[in-house]
């Protein structure tokens, strides 16, 4: 199940006022934070994540826990704290949370696994109707699967642009003044501030970022010394306040100027601790063998600064325990990830090694020495696929005349690959001018991007 696909249904139940709609943009995002991190390769848990929704009501209610009793304007707060490990609870517990139906999560007859759906929702012992979904993520066997792929019409490609390409062009037409706009903020405040760049967690449309922008510029004219010292930087809009471990300045969408101020004043001391996390990097990096320690935001969980270097901290004080001898260089040129996990180290299929910090020193070198070769042929294949990618990419823009062509941080290369290689065989007028995203499904965005799963299915336009 994709993050967005939930926060999709929330959206149609979330009411348009300026404040509440403000609340309800950045818990969507947190949301979709929280669901994806859940899906990365090797993430076992998440700190606990408080959300607060308003959502319509259409007739009254009793308010129950977490819930506030209906407003004048017809709608109520609901709080609740997620801190699930599992897709499938996590969706459940909202759904209940927010009084939402959960009967499209319970769509095939079968009773697999109902106990934590019971410790869940609370609901009596009974067969449960699974969504197909729970099986594409779990890997659990689909008793009804054959029987549903007879009776099942799948949307196909050509079916869904022919139904949805008006759409997508009304909105994205609608769009374009605001597009403007965010691009004359984001140049001028690139150039006020000295900036590498502006970004924003994905999923935020054009008036939400726009408006960030102008609250950024409007904390530049009041008090512009402090922001100075990001000269250089990279700046995202994100859900909290401070420095990634990327070295990235993030700006809380929540907080209010006086704690952004609170942070570009203290960008010196965060500047430090980047030169002290690169050298740990460093040390670490000789102790094994010339391996370099690297950051992959799309396959790690998001880290401050803070909570990267502790994880390098305790990584290198148990190599510095160990005293497992060294082999100079016999590892350089490859590439290694931290987690805070407990899993076993393992060879990625992109090269990289996954780590967890507390790994025993001794059998972890034997481990990397052994699989060196395949993680250098691993790192050779995707580096060659990567430029695969790129020139597909390039040519999909060109003979459909997009206007942009991206994916999204979850799609790997060879995804991308595959889906390009299709597309090129076809014949699509819908896109010209378009936006078009690669992803896991179908979706028409609020802004007017297009996105279509990798994996579509051919067919013809509906007439």
């Amino acid at each position: 199940m994709d993050a967005w696909k939930l926060v999709c249904v929330f959206r149609n139940v979330l009411p348009p006022e300026a404040f509440e709609e403000e609340i309800n943009e950045n818990s969507l995002k947190r949301l979709s934070v929280y669901l994806e991190n859940l899906q990365k390769p090797g993430f076992k848990s998440l700190k606990p994540t408080q959300l607060t929704f308003y959502i319509r009501e259409k007739t009254a209610q009793n308010s129950s826990e977490g819930q506030e009793p209906i407003s004048t304007s017809g709608f109520r707060a609901v709080r609740f704290t997620l801190h699930t490990s599992d897709l499938l609870s996590t969706v459940l517990y909202i759904l209940n949370s927010c009084s939402l139906s959960v009967e499209h999560v319970q769509s095939l007859n079968t009773n697999v696994h109902s106990q934590p759906l019971q410790e869940v929702t609370g609901m009596p012992d009974r067969p449960i109707k699974w969504h197909k979904s729970y099986y594409s993520f779990t890997g659990f066997k689909d008793p009804d699967e054959d029987l549903e792929h007879v009776s099942r019409v799948e949307t196909t490609l050509m079916s869904w642009l022919g139904s949805n390409g008006q759409s997508a062009v009304k909105k994205l037409k609608n769009s374009l003044p605001l597009r403007k706009e965010l691009d004359r903020l984001k140049r001028e405040l690139s150039d006020l501030l000295q900036l590498s760049d502006i970004r924003w967690q994905r999923g935020w449309g054009v008036a939400h970022r726009c408006s960030q922008l102008h609250s950024l510029s409007r904390l530049a004219q009041q008090n512009l010394e402090p922001l100075q010292n990001a000269k250089g930087c990279t700046i995202v809009f994100t859900d909290r306040s401070g420095m990634s471990a990327l070295g990235h300045v993030m700006l809380g969408t929540m907080d209010v100027h006086h704690h952004w101020t609170r942070l570009f004043e203290s960008l010196p001391s965060y500047f430090d601790l980047q030169r002290r996390m690169s050298a740990l990097e460093d040390q670490i990096s000789n102790l094994l063998g010339g391996i370099q320690v690297v950051y992959i935001e799309e396959l790690q969980p998001a880290l401050t600064l803070d909570e990267y270097y502790c994880l390098l901290d305790v990584f290198h004080s148990q190599l510095l325990k160990s005293r497992a001898p060294a082999h100079p260089q016999s590892l350089s040129g490859l590439e290694m990830i931290l987690s805070s996990d407990r899993y076993e180290p393992s060879l990625h299929e992109l090269g990289h090694f996954n780590i967890p910090a507390l790994s025993d020193p001794a059998s972890l070198q034997s481990f990397m020495r052994s699989r060196a070769q395949q993680a250098r042929e691993n790192i050779t294949r995707r580096e060659e696929l990567k430029v695969i990618e790129n020139e597909l990419i390039q040519a999909s823009t060109k003979k459909f005349s997009l206007e942009k062509f991206y994916k999204e941080p979850s799609i790997s290369s060879r995804q991308m690959v595959d889906c390009c290689r299709r597309l090129l065989q076809l014949s699509l007028p819908y896109l010209h001018g378009m936006h078009l995203c690669v992803s896991h499904f179908y979706s028409v965005m609020q802004d007017g991007d297009l996105c279509i799963p990798w994996n579509w299915k051919k067919g013809e336009a509906m007439k």
